[in-house]
């Protein structure tokens, strides 16, 4: 029987230390942009693999692992800026960076946990391209939140579909590792 938690925790690993490393080669310069240029930046890696999954077919040389992992990182950005408050010029020394992503996957995890339990681990079942297309709904509805100007009616705000975006990439991660 698969341990999801000790799955997760890999994964999340692998993604935390690919995101240590672009802290240590660029600095927080991530900070400048603002959460819709982040929205999209997740939009591009989600839009890209499901691109590479309809044709069966990519041109670059760089598989679609490394977009999932992008879209943790990004979405994890997403929310420190929403923390944060908006984009900044200031650099983030990278110890602050580390801890604040490690508090945002804390909470990516505790929704992960509860949502599996309740779920019954459903996204084991589930076609990686269905889980891609949940992240490109999972956006249209940031994107249309924040052209709202992060005002909704009924429904809660981004920090949930982040969080989603964060999960649904990791079982994405988890399911390819299994192949």
């Amino acid at each position: 029987m698969a341990d999801t938690s000790a799955e997760f925790k890999r994964e999340i690993a692998r993604c935390r230390e690919i995101f240590e490393k672009k802290a240590k080669d660029y600095g927080s310069s991530w900070r400048i942009l603002r959460l819709p240029s982040l929205t999209d930046q997740i939009f591009i890696k989600a839009n890209r693999i499901r691109s590479i999954q309809e044709k069966g077919l990519q041109l670059v040389d760089e598989g679609i692992v490394p977009e999932f992992v992008a879209m943790v990182n990004y979405a994890t950005m997403a929310l420190i800026q929403q923390e944060l408050g908006g984009s900044g010029d200031d650099e983030l020394p990278t110890e602050q960076a580390l801890a604040l992503y490690d508090k945002h996957i804390k909470g990516a995890t505790e929704l992960m946990t509860a949502k599996n339990h309740d779920y019954d681990e459903a996204w084991r079942q589930m076609r990686i391209s269905s889980m891609v297309d949940l992240i490109l709904m999972k956006i249209r509805r940031i994107k249309q939140i924040e052209d709202n100007d992060g005002k909704t009616v009924i429904s809660e705000g981004v920090e949930g579909s982040y969080k989603d975006i964060i999960n649904y990439s990791i079982f994405c991660l988890i399911r390819l590792s299994e192949q």
